[in-house]
């Protein structure tokens, strides 16, 4: 008996313990164990277990989620619903401005690797569109099994319209229990993101070292800080010209909250149970961030529309190829339309450099060489791409609801200043 008592002693005081204290605390144990004990490989086994739960109950999450709150009314969503689409749409347009601007800032060459070999190549817009229409009606329980997202969120759109339409107070009280009950597995997973994010880090850094990047630094550079800009200026401003209001205590608890998790799962699926608990704490309306939190997962990716800018400039620096500015701006909205859809595409946003790069008339060979440098780069490229698309999901979703506060005359929180008016 005195060991059960003692167990619960435990479990009590690490559940005592910030969140983020638990998270750094497992993070700095993952770097030493992975400098020091690279041939602890049970360490890594955690972080395999954290992101495959994540991934395992994120696309039931969603599911039941949107078609919970859909099916309980969805009149009194619409305008704020148009606002966060059109958040999400203009934030991954200026991040693409941000990363060709950049890019002609500081040209950027690449050595190449060795080809790349990838399964699907999107040959062009039409391919990707194609794609994201065969996802959205795509057989729902196998979308649910494979996490895509696209039709996971058409299905549920339709089976929530169809439950409010037909379904009895009873059934509709039975979809609010079961994401309830969802919901809360989630929370029971998210607080073991500790030893998840440990073992995480630990393969990271056992498998790659701290110097793994030295050849590829000017260009990963070039990424981050494009991506820097974004997080920390262009959200920002457009989260100020929506709500009148100094954003930076919103976007830095996004960051802090969502982008840490963000970069270690590298997975803004994964991440979506983590919005939703934050969406919760800022006291966000549950049946409007249950429905915009996963569709950010899938149309919000400033951090795609940077990674295709870039790399794709920097592949018609290295072979040549003469690039004027308005073309350019030209790749910023192909950029911009190409990441909306990365997550329905096979290796995200790297695998949608060939189809921009055919805009200059780059050869697939050479294409796919820089696709290759990508994924060489891409342990941190692809951390900080999650994290800003990831905390984008939540920062857009809460100035959506905080500016239909405003024009309601409501009291914002204090992470606002707790006026509306």
């Amino acid at each position: 008996m005195s060991v059960v008592n003692g167990f619960k002693a435990l479990v009590k005081k690490y559940n005592s313990v910030s969140l983020i204290i638990r998270i750094v605390c497992g993070l700095i144990i993952g770097v030493v164990l992975g400098l020091t004990l690279p041939g602890l490989t049970w360490v890594g086994v955690m972080g395999d277990l954290f992101v495959g739960a994540l991934k395992a109950v994120a696309p039931v999450l969603v599911f039941v989620l949107v078609s919970s709150a859909l099916a309980q009314g969805v009149n009194r969503l619409d305008r704020r619903f148009g606002t966060v689409i059109f958040l999400y749409i203009i934030s991954t347009l200026l991040a693409s401005l941000v990363a060709v601007i950049g890019s002609f800032m500081f040209p950027q060459t690449v050595k190449l690797a060795e080809t790349a070999k990838a399964d699907v190549i999107p040959t062009g817009i039409g391919e990707v569109m194609s794609n994201l229409l065969m996802n959205m009606v795509a057989n729902p329980i196998d979308s649910i099994s494979n996490g895509r997202y696209i039709g996971i969120l058409f299905w549920a759109v339709i089976f929530g319209l169809a439950i409010k339409g037909i379904g009895a107070d009873s059934t509709k009280r039975m979809m609010v229990d079961i994401a309830d009950a969802v919901s809360k597995t989630v929370r029971w997973i998210i607080n073991l993101a500790p030893f998840g994010i440990m073992g995480l880090v630990f393969t990271n850094v056992s498998t790659n070292g701290v110097a793994i990047f030295r050849d590829y630094g000017k260009l990963l550079a070039l990424l981050i800080g494009c991506m820097l800009a974004v997080a920390l200026i262009i959200d920002p401003l457009i989260a100020w010209i929506a709500l009148r209001r100094n954003p930076y205590p919103l976007v830095l608890r996004c960051l802090k909250q969502s982008g840490l998790t963000a970069f270690f799962t590298r997975s803004s699926a994964a991440n979506i149970p983590v919005n939703m608990e934050l969406c919760e704490e800022l006291g966000l309306d549950r049946d409007m961030y249950s429905v915009s939190i996963p569709l950010g997962a899938t149309i919000n990716m400033d951090g795609a529309a940077i990674t295709i800018a870039v790399m794709t400039l920097a592949a018609a620096n290295t072979v040549g190829a003469s690039v004027d500015f308005a073309s350019a701006l030209l790749l910023s909205f192909l950029s911009t339309l190409a990441a909306c859809g990365a997550s329905g595409v096979a290796g995200g946003s790297l695998l949608l450099i060939p189809m921009a790069c055919s805009l200059f008339g780059i050869p697939q060979d050479v294409s796919m060489q820089v696709v290759g440098v990508g994924f060489i780069i891409g342990v941190v490229q692809d951390s900080v791409e999650t994290a800003l698309n990831s905390s984008g999901d939540v920062m857009f979703a809460a100035t959506a609801e905080f500016r239909q506060w405003i024009k309601e005359g409501r009291e914002l929180p204090d992470i606002l200043g707790g006026k509306s008016k």
